[in-house]
């Protein structure tokens, strides 16, 4: 009998007598494989347990589960339960308990797959992706979100029916518009939707479609390009900021190798999230970037303090894993690498450890290129280090080269200059 975490003997019964029971052998090893805590994997075994028991009362075959079980269980049952011998009832936990039995279900084909998208939308979607990938070179994280939106406008017009664009009228455009705008109503929704639109609309021009009339409808939200100055920290509070990992916290050395990568190498987050150990040339002192934004390759110098920062994780703090990420997840499911929210959130943590109000990781990257404008460098070097495709997306920090505005200011009038 596979050996299992101390339960209720009750809750033990559900688990080995019920209907998952030939299934909990299988689920432990896939505990153990994540390395949970002995009381995370008795919550786990807990919360199958109790759906095992509500399988047994509905008389739920295994073969039938899916995610509409789950919720119904969630949404039914446990609100109202008087099940004996104290199963787990925190939705949050027996959800995530649940989504992972599926996924091991599926894995061995016990139950049906999820299934595929099918149907006029979809394969209009699908041919648009493929378009947005092999044609325009996006990010996977841009084409899904591209994708949300224009599958929004296609089922409000041709849910249930083929797609036939050439009755997509302006009004239906129109009234899409603010109904989106209506769900969310700021200007970087509004920005995204009219650049999505609009560059759904162009690639039916490439399909031989009137587009004109449509793109007339889509105005363009009052934003003034290069208008805010970047939000970049002071000296004194890059001092604080990297002063703040202290022993207290639980994963100091990550957490500054992290910002030191950001700050020092201008990083992105989702780049941090990617790096991995083979892409570190000790000998060499430098980094390769594979992956990135602009989908090239880059290579760049591991400055003395970055790569001193990685050393320290790396030999003492970095838990002992397969996986060949820099950054590894410390909490179960181990041998996994933490993911790009967790970076970011190292960063925000950061920030309001120290009091700093604008708390986004992208401050990083800003304050790396106001010390290189500041330092004597030029809009190029900046474009360099950052690695924009575009010497326009650099040219935001022109306004941040003190030397070099001084010299073309004009006297205040009334002043003695």
């Amino acid at each position: 009998m596979t050996k299992i975490p101390a339960l209720p003997l009750t809750v033990r019964a559900w688990l080995l007598e019920g209907p998952l029971a030939a299934h909990v052998p299988a689920y432990v090893a896939r505990l153990r494989r994540g390395d949970y805590a002995t009381n995370t994997s008795a919550r786990c075994l807990s919360s199958v347990a109790h759906f095992a028991h509500w399988m047994s009362m509905c008389r739920l075959p295994v073969g039938l589960l899916d995610e509409g079980c789950v919720e119904q269980f969630l949404r039914d049952h446990l609100p109202r339960c008087d099940c004996p011998g104290g199963g787990l009832r925190a939705p949050r936990e027996i959800h995530a308990a649940l989504m992972s039995l599926l996924t091991m279900l599926r894995a061995g084909h016990v139950i049906a797959q999820l299934p595929a998208p099918a149907g006029p939308i979809a394969d209009e979607l699908h041919r648009y992706d493929a378009h947005m990938s092999g044609a325009r070179g996006l990010s996977v994280g841009t084409r899904r979100s591209r994708l949300c939106i224009i599958e929004r406008l296609l089922v409000a017009k041709f849910a249930g029916r083929p797609v036939a664009f050439g009755e997509l009228q302006t009004e239906d455009l129109r009234r899409f518009i603010a109904d989106q705008l209506d769900s969310l109503s700021t200007i970087s929704n509004a920005i995204t939707i009219a650049a999505t639109l609009r560059a759904y609309l162009r690639y039916r021009a490439t399909c031989g479609d009137a587009v004109q009339p449509l793109l007339a409808v889509i105005a363009s939200p009052a934003h003034w390009s290069l208008a805010p100055l970047p939000r970049s920290l002071k000296p004194e509070e890059v001092d604080r900021l990297l002063s703040s990992f202290t022993a207290v916290l639980r994963s100091p050395r990550r957490g500054y190798a992290v910002v030191r990568l950001a700050l020092d190498l201008g990083l992105r987050s989702i780049e941090i999230n990617r790096l991995q150990l083979a892409d570190i040339d000790w000998r060499l002192g430098i980094i390769t970037l594979k992956y990135t934004k602009a989908r090239r390759q880059d290579v760049l110098p591991l400055l003395a303090v970055t790569g001193q920062a990685l050393e320290d994780y790396i030999r003492h703090e970095r838990p002992k894993t397969s996986d060949g990420a820099v950054f590894v997840r410390h909490l179960a499911p181990h041998d996994e690498p933490i993911g790009v929210d967790a970076i970011r959130r190292v960063v925000r943590d950061a920030f309001r450890r120290v009091g700093i109000p604008h708390g986004r990781s992208h401050a990083l990257r800003h304050t790396l290129a106001c010390q290189i404008v500041n330092q004597g460098g030029s809009i190029k070097e900046v474009a360099d280090v950052l690695r924009h495709r575009s010497l326009n997306t650099s040219l935001i920090y022109a306004k941040l080269d003190h030397g070099a505005l001084a010299g073309v200011a004009l006297p205040w009038p009334g002043s003695a200059a």
